[in-house]
This record gives structure tokens, sequence and C-alpha cells, in this order.
């Protein structure tokens, strides 16, 4: 080990911060320095220095900390924790996905419960009032009622639609009206079970009129697909004693 010290003392008094004269060595005493080693041999030096005076020591106020080369804990912990974050999100992606399948199997047994309810409520009015246009233009003004105060209220996010996208959507709406105003027609003639055994046939023509508008040729599979079902809507036609042309 090695040690070091130094020494300097001054006549002057520090609290007077009196001026002195640098040119005269009267005041100036040496300054010994020694330094001493493990080793047998020692030397000694003096110098000379102006009168002022520092104290050095091998000790310090400042606290050393000693090299670890272990990484410490809380590196792991945020591993564990980004690990912990990212199961917890599968866990959330997982069960949003089956709260929206669980809504959306809700909302089929709604529209299959409120057709139920719809075909048999239309029968029963188309009984006694035979103006199947009339019924189909007011339930068209009630649905438009009730959009628009969802719209109004914020229940529902209203859609922004261009000119072209209208322009688009205005031909299928007039098809979907007459779709429902020929059910409403039907339903006034025959039984309500016959007119859904005849919807029934909504993919054969589907599949017909695809192939000669778009072009597109159904498959094998889809063309066997369709025989079952054409051949229950013959034979409940045939069998059916409302059945007329």
């Amino acid at each position: 080990m090695q040690s070091a010290a130094y020494s300097l003392s001054s006549p002057c008094s520090i609290p007077s911060l009196k001026p002195r004269k640098f040119g005269s060595r009267a005041g100036s005493q040496p300054i010994r320095v020694s330094s001493s080693f493990a080793a047998p041999e020692r030397h000694e030096h003096s110098v000379s220095l102006p009168n002022r005076s520092w104290r050095l020591s091998s000790s310090s106020s400042l606290p050393l900390r000693a090299w670890n080369l272990v990484p410490s804990d809380s590196k792991p912990d945020r591993f564990e924790v980004r690990a912990t974050a990212a199961e917890s999100a599968g866990e959330g992606e997982k069960s949003g996905s089956l709260v929206k399948t669980l809504e959306l199997g809700l909302l089929f047994g709604l529209w299959y419960l409120f057709n139920i309810y719809f075909n048999i409520y239309n029968k029963q009015v188309l009984k006694v009032f035979h103006y199947p246009v009339t019924i189909s233009a007011v339930q068209f003004a009630v649905g438009t009622i009730i959009v628009s105060l969802m719209w109004t209220f914020n229940l529902y996010k209203k859609p922004k639609v261009s000119g072209e996208q209208l322009v688009a959507i205005v031909p299928l709406a007039l098809v979907h009206i007459l779709g429902n105003l020929f059910t409403n027609m039907s339903l006034g003639k025959v039984a309500v079970s016959f007119t859904h055994t005849i919807k029934a046939m909504e993919p054969f023509f589907s599949v017909v009129l695809s192939a000669m508008f778009l072009g597109e040729l159904p498959t094998l599979w889809v063309v066997g697909s369709l025989l079952p079902i054409v051949g229950g809507v013959v034979l409940a036609s045939v069998t059916e004693a409302s059945f007329n042309w």
C-alpha cells in the first residue's frame, strides 16, 4: 500500500485575509513529501511551494460501490411483467372473440324469433286488411324512424356514404323493397309455411342469376348441395293444398 501526506502552514490568519508580498521568502516553509512502499527502499524529496496549505489523504468521503457482475433482480421482474402483460392480452383477445361469437349467435336467434312473429302477425293483418303495398310502406316508414332515432341519439354510428356508394346502393334498395312487397303479397295468398318453403329456393336462384349476370359458374359441390333443396321444394309444392300458379 502507498500512502502520501502533504502539509503546509502559513503564518497569516485566514479571517484577516491580508495581502502578502510574494517576493519575500521569510514566511515560506518547505513542504516535505514522503512516500513509502512495501519495498525495502524509501525515497524522500523536498520541494518549496508558496505559502498555502493542502491536505490529502487516502480516505474519501464519497462511498464507492463494488462492481457486481451478477445482474440485478429488476430485469427478470421486468421480463416477467412483460410476459404477464402479453398473456393477459392474449386472454383478453380470446374473451373478446368469445363475446363476439355469443353476440352473433344471439343476433341470429333474435332474427329468427322476430321473423316468426313478423310472419304470423303479417298473415293476421293481411286476412283483415288486403292491401300489401300499404302494409309494406308502413313497415318501411317505421323502420326509417327507428334508424333515424338511433343515429340521432348515437345509439348506432351513422355511416358516411359517398355519391358513388349511394348510386350503387339505390338499385339494391329497390330490389330489397320489391322482395319485401312480394313476400307480403304471398303471405296474403297462401299459408305462411308454404311461403317460406318457396323462399328456400333463394340459393338456387342466387346461383342461376350469378352465372347469368356475373359469369360465376358454380362448382360441382355447389350444384350437388342445390339438388336436395330443389327436390324438397318441388315435393312440398305438389302436395300443398293451397298451391296455385
